[in-house]
């Protein structure tokens, strides 16, 4: 017992005199305070965004579109000299401004129906990019990726034309004559004349489809090939992300689209189409975003990240990367109700006052007004769903609502209470993980 003691209780007085040095010299890890983590909107999942809604905002400053001419008056002199059974109707300008897409059709082609060649910038033909096999259509939709590497089009196999053998021939490209002592009489045929501009030959073995799709063509006009291979879909918008990696697409059946034009030929309307979102890599893998349809038109964040839609009064945020891609949606009925009772509100008490400033924004609620109770939709003039959105920072996601009518006649088109509104992003903060 003696020595039990002699030794254990210098044992137990240094331990608890390290124990009290130690709770005094240092904090044990595990009760230091962690600051949360800051992750880079890129790196932030849809899922986890925060969202803060502001009412009739100014008007985003968009970006300007990619050149588009109607016609370029080089490739239109080319046209005019070259190509005299074929008719140029728009130039399409690459962001670097090296090359020129031109879209045109033959005498003999349907009205719908077009054709795309490469050029140059100083208007020279450089290649064929369309089989004759092939019908480009939607040209409006036709698109550059930003890099200038690549263009998109959406075609279909071209439908046989009853009227394509009485077409006028195409005149024959004769050598540039290399003899010098060979004269050249003037009041000859012209036909017969030397023409200086090569014969370019259309490609073949293009692989087409009984419906609308999406191909990708190099700059240099060669490479044409199909991304995707959906026979029975019709792709009828697409939009290069800003890093040119992918593309978002909208698509629809064939019969949704035929539904949708049939409904709007009885109410005498321009046919709008919907369609459901795809995400589409230039390798052809392709995912779809969303099971429901929608007319707006989707747009990429400028990070290439995240892609944005829009459904009635609802916005929908999609991971475009990741091995675990997430979709976020915010529901903004609430918010435009309310927004839009003050909105109209006030141009009520404006129109009464003669007030100069009928515009000016007002988006909260009357004082005396219970904010529990949400204003009937159907008494809102000002109450319409989103038309447009526009993505224009990280952290900046704009949206027009507007009452919007497109008929077959335009002076009958109608578009009233344009409002922009805005949503401020912000992602949630990460809980630090504990050691």
């Amino acid at each position: 017992m003696q020595i039990f003691n002699t030794v254990v209780k210098p044992c137990v007085t240094a331990l608890l005199a390290a124990v009290i040095l130690g709770g005094t010299a240092c904090q044990s890890p595990l009760f230091d305070k962690k600051e949360p983590v800051k992750t880079a909107m890129r790196d932030m999942p849809a899922v986890r965004l925060n969202y803060r809604y502001e009412a009739d905002v100014p008007a985003p400053t968009l970006e300007p579109s990619q050149s588009t001419e109607e016609r370029n008056a080089a490739v239109q002199a080319d046209f005019d000299s070259n190509r005299l059974t074929e008719l140029l109707d728009k130039t399409i300008v690459s962001p670097d401004k090296k090359r020129i897409v031109a879209v045109y059709h033959r005498i003999s082609d349907l009205s719908s129906e077009y054709r795309l060649d490469m050029y140059t910038a100083d208007g020279k033909l450089l290649k064929k990019m369309t089989a004759d096999s092939m019908a480009v259509h939607f040209p409006d939709t036709i698109v550059w990726s930003p890099d200038s590497t690549l263009v998109a089009f959406v075609a279909m196999i071209r439908v046989a034309d009853p009227m394509a053998g009485l077409m006028l021939p195409t005149p024959s490209v004769t050598p540039l004559v290399s003899d010098a002592n060979t004269a050249i009489d003037a009041n000859t045929d012209p036909a017969a004349a030397p023409v200086t501009a090569p014969t370019v030959a259309p490609p073949t073995g293009i692989l087409t489809f009984r419906t609308e799709q999406i191909y990708l063509c190099g700059a240099d006009g060669g490479g044409v090939k199909p991304i995707t291979q959906n026979d029975g879909l019709i792709y009828f918008y697409y939009t290069w992300s800003p890093d040119s990696s992918m593309l978002v697409a909208m698509a629809a059946t064939a019969r949704e689209w035929r539904y949708i034009e049939v409904l709007a030929d009885q109410k005498g309307e321009m046919m709008v189409p919907q369609g459901r979102l795809r995400v589409i890599e230039k390798n052809g893998r392709e995912r779809r975003l969303d099971d429901n349809l929608t007319a707006v038109r989707p747009v990429w964040s400028p990070d290439s990240a995240k892609i944005a839609a829009a459904f009635e009064t609802q916005v929908r945020i999609y991971d475009a990367v990741g091995t675990n891609p997430t979709q976020a949606a915010i529901p903004l009925r609430n918010q435009l109700l309310i927004s839009s009772q003050a909105y109209d509100r006030n141009q009520q008490r404006a129109s009464h006052a003669g007030n100069i400033d009928a515009n000016a924004p007002a988006s909260t609620p009357e004082p005396n007004e219970p904010v529990s109770t949400l204003p009937d939709e159907k008494l809102l003039v000002s109450y319409n769903p989103i038309v447009e959105i526009a993505w224009t920072a990280d952290e900046l996601l704009y949206l027009q609502t507007a009452y919007l009518r497109r008929m077959k006649t335009e002076t009958d088109s109608v578009r009233s209470f344009s409002r922009w509104h805005r949503l401020a992003l912000t992602g949630q903060a990460a809980t630090p993980v504990k050691p």
